[in-house]
C-alpha cells in the first residue's frame, strides 16, 4: 500500500509505483469519482479517443453527421 501527504496548498505527490501502475506522467489529468460518502476513486484521464472505439459495441443503426447535428440542435432548442 502506498501513502502520500497533503500539503498546506492541497497538493499531493503520487508515489512513483502508483504513477507507473496508472501509466500517468507530469501534465496528465486525474479524475476523482465519488463512489460513496467520503470515498473516491482516482482515474487517469489519459486515454486516446481511439482506445474508446468498440467500448459500447456496434450501434443498432448508423447515424450520419447531419442527423447528429439535427438531434443536437433539437435538444439545444428544447433546453432553452
Amino acid at each position: 500500500m502506498s501513502t502520500a501527504t497533503l500539503t498546506s496548498k492541497g497538493q499531493v505527490t503520487i508515489p512513483v509505483d502508483v504513477r507507473n501502475d496508472m501509466k500517468v506522467d507530469a501534465g496528465d489529468r486525474l479524475e476523482f469519482i465519488q463512489i460513496a460518502a467520503g470515498r473516491y476513486e482516482v482515474v487517469a484521464v489519459t486515454r486516446s479517443l481511439r482506445e474508446l472505439k468498440g467500448m459500447f459495441g456496434k450501434p443498432a443503426k448508423s447515424v450520419s453527421i447531419d442527423e447528429m447535428n439535427k438531434a443536437i440542435a433539437r435538444r439545444g432548442a428544447a433546453a432553452r
